[in-house]
C-alpha cells in the first residue's frame, strides 16, 4: 500500500488490517494501529488538518523534545532525527524530575494530575500480596458506553484477581459511571473503586502486578519505568500507536478488541497476572525499566540530553 489513505468510519475492519512497510521505524504497523485522528478518508478533516499544521511548525522549530528515551524508540527516533530539527530526549520526564527536583519544595509538590487524587488506596494496596493486583484506569479523558462499562466489569469480577479500579464520575459517555450492585457484592473482598489515584506511586507499589489501561503516553511510560506489564484497550488518538508498540515492539502488553467483552477481559487479565505470556511480559517490563532508570541516571541519555538542551537552547544567545 503506498497512498496514505485513511479512515475509520468507512473503512471495513479488514482495510484497516494493512500492513504498511513505508512508514520509517514502524515496519509493518497496519493501518488501525496508527493515530485515529489521520485515519479519515476526508483531506479537510479539523483534527488532520491541525496535524498536519503542527508538522509544518515542528520542522521549523529550535528543538524538538520528547518524553521518552532513546533505547525505547532507538528506530523511530533515528528516523526522526533525519526529518526535523534537533530532537532531545529527556524521558522517562517523572523519573528524571524524581532526581533532580530536591524534595519536600514546592516545585516538587506540583502535579500534573487532572482529577483529585485518593491517596487511601495506597493503604488498602499495603495489605495485598506482592504482584497481586490489577491496576485499572482508561486515563482522563477517554469515555466509554455503561455496556462496556459492565462488560469490563464483570471480566474483571470473573477473573478472581484482585483489583484497583480508578472510575472517573465522568468515565460513561452521557450517563453517570454506575456499576451493578451484584458486581459490588461479588468482589467487594477483592476489590477497591476510587474516583483517582495517585497513578506513579500506584504503579510503583509492591502489589501491583498488572495494569488495565487506554494506553495514552504517560500511562505506558509510567507502567514500563515501574516494571508493570499492561492489558491494553486503546480508545482514541495516539493510543493505538502505543498499544502496537507494547504488543509488538516491546513486549509487554495485550491488546483488548475495541468491542469490549467481558470473557475476554476475564482471559487476558488472568494471561497478565499469571500466565506464561504474563510472565514473560513482566520480565520485559523489568527490564524496560532497568534501561529507564539507565536513562534518567548521572551520565544516563536523558540526563545529558537535558544538560545539552539547556545548554544549546535555553542558555543560547538570542538574535534579537
Amino acid at each position: 500500500m503506498k497512498n496514505s489513505i485513511s479512515g475509520e468510519a468507512s473503512l471495513t475492519n479488514g482495510y484497516l488490517d494493512t500492513t504498511l512497510d513505508w512508514i520509517p521505524g514502524m515496519k509493518d504497523i497496519r493501518l488501525r494501529d496508527l493515530p485515529s485522528f489521520v485515519r479519515t478518508t476526508d483531506p479537510e478533516d479539523m483534527m488532520l488538518s491541525f496535524v498536519m499544521g503542527e508538522v509544518e511548525r515542528a520542522s521549523k522549530a529550535s528543538a524538538i523534545i520528547f518524553n521518552t528515551y532513546d533505547t525505547l524508540e532507538y528506530e523511530v527516533l533515528e528516523a526522526l532525527s533525519s526529518m526535523f530539527p534537533p530532537i532531545y530526549t529527556i524521558g522517562p520526564n517523572h523519573l528524571l524530575v524524581n532526581k533532580i527536583v530536591p524534595q519536600n519544595t514546592i516545585l516538587s509538590s506540583i502535579g500534573s494530575s487532572l482529577w483529585k487524587e485518593e491517596p487511601e488506596c495506597l493503604q488498602w494496596l499495603d495489605s495485598k500480596e506482592p504482584n497481586s493486583v490489577v491496576y485499572v484506569n482508561f486515563g482522563s479523558i477517554t469515555v466509554m458506553t455503561p455496556q462496556q462499562l459492565v462488560e469490563f466489569a464483570w471480566g474483571l469480577a470473573n477473573s478472581k484477581k484482585p483489583f484497583l479500579w480508578t472510575v472517573r464520575p465522568d468515565l460513561v459517555k452521557g450517563a453517570a459511571a454506575i456499576l451493578p450492585s451484584e458486581f459490588a457484592q461479588e468482589t467487594k473482598q477483592r476489590g477497591m473503586l476510587v474516583s483517582w489515584a495517585p497513578q506513579e506511586e500506584v504503579l510503583n507499589h509492591p502489589s501491583i502486578g498488572g495494569f488495565l489501561t487506554h494506553s495514552g503516553w504517560n500511562s505506558p511510560i509510567e507502567s514500563l519505568s515501574a516494571g508493570v506489564p499492561m492489558v491494553i484497550w486503546p480508545f482514541f488518538a495516539d493510543q493505538q500507536t502505543n498499544c502496537w508498540f507494547s504488543c509488538t515492539q516491546w513486549g509487554v502488553g495485550l491488546e483488548i478488541d475495541s468491542n469490549v467483552k467481558r470473557s475476554e477481559v476475564e482471559k487476558l487479565v488472568r494471561e497478565l497476572m499469571s500466565g506464561e505470556k504474563g510472565k514473560d511480559m513482566r520480565k520485559n517490563a523489568m527490564e524496560w525499566k532497568g534501561k529507564a532508570e539507565e536513562a534518567t541516571g548521572p551520565r544516563g541519555s536523558s540526563l545529558l540530553n537535558l544538560e545539552k538542551l539547556v545548554k544549546d537552547v535555553l542558555l543560547r544567545p538570542s538574535k534579537l
